[in-house]
């Protein structure tokens, strides 16, 4: 897989680029456009998912840009409704129907909700796709380290990726320390933040002035740099291009450390045991 961001080896034996793409909330139409835009510019990492209803856009903009199949990285996840072993499988159908493809890199649990009680089933049908060839890599996204507990016991199958809420505003050390210890990928969702709020804060301001660039490209440096996995989202070409060229300066071990002062001063994320869909 050639791409502009460096990879990171997963459980599986498979491979994902540090930084992708994370297309909420887009509709098909901008999908399409920014996917292939991003592709264009070297990104080989695009996020989905099923409530995000841009499957259809995400697979249009990876056939339009041309890239091979075997040089793309796509992450998709499913909703609650489907948990259960066989509504897994048919998850998966709907999904490669959707974007086009015959097989899926990267297949997330959404949310666990805990209310239904089963996201371990959900599992379950996630490590048969797994053993059938369907999917290349399996994971959950929101999944505290309880929820990871109890399905890792039910089928001693860690996932290979736990994507999850993190920015310096929600450093979630907790849950990358299990995650470290049980071989498992953190990917960031709103690595950045959603609106400005973070990137004006002083801090981050001040390590983009130091190191000449912007605070966007600063706070990615903050979590690729850490061997976190981070999926900004992007309309702008400019963005897209700037998001991705944050692999050639290094953050300082106490700009790093300034950069987690700001946790919990900021909007937090939603609670996995009371949110979902």
């Amino acid at each position: 897989m050639t791409s502009s961001a460096p990879s990171i080896q997963l459980a599986s034996g498979h491979s994902i680029p540090q930084l992708g793409l994370g297309t909420w909330p887009l509709d098909n139409a901008e999908a399409a456009d920014v996917v292939a835009t991003a592709f264009e510019l070297g990104y080989r990492h695009v996020d989905t998912a099923e409530n995000y209803g841009n499957e259809e856009g995400v697979g249009e903009g990876i056939r339009r840009s041309g890239v091979a199949r075997e040089d793309v990285f796509v992450t998709t996840k499913f909703n609650r409704a489907w948990h259960s072993v066989e509504g897994v499988r048919e998850a998966w159908e709907h999904a490669v129907r959707r974007l086009g493809l015959e097989y899926l890199d990267l297949f997330l649990v959404h949310w666990p909700n805990p209310d239904q009680g089963t996201f371990v089933q959900a599992w379950e049908g996630l490590v048969a796709l797994r053993d059938q060839g369907k999917v290349h890599s399996i994971g959950v996204s929101n999944f505290t380290p309880e929820h990871l507990d109890a399905i890792i016991e039910a089928t001693g199958v860690g996932p290979d990726v736990n994507q999850i809420q993190l920015s310096p505003y929600w450093v979630q050390d907790n849950a990358r320390a299990y995650h470290q210890a049980h071989a498992i990928v953190t990917e960031s969702y709103s690595p950045i933040g959603r609106g400005q709020e973070l990137l004006s804060e002083p801090a981050v301001v001040s390590v983009a002035e130091a190191h000449g660039v912007s605070p966007a490209q600063a706070v990615l440096r903050w979590h690729t740099q850490q061997g976190l996995v981070a999926i900004p989202k992007s309309a702008s070409r400019e963005r897209l291009e700037a998001n991705l060229a944050v692999f050639d300066f290094d953050l300082s071990a106490e700009e790093i450390r300034s950069l987690n002062s700001l946790d919990g001063t900021g909007p937090t994320a939603a609670d996995p045991n009371t949110f979902g869909h």
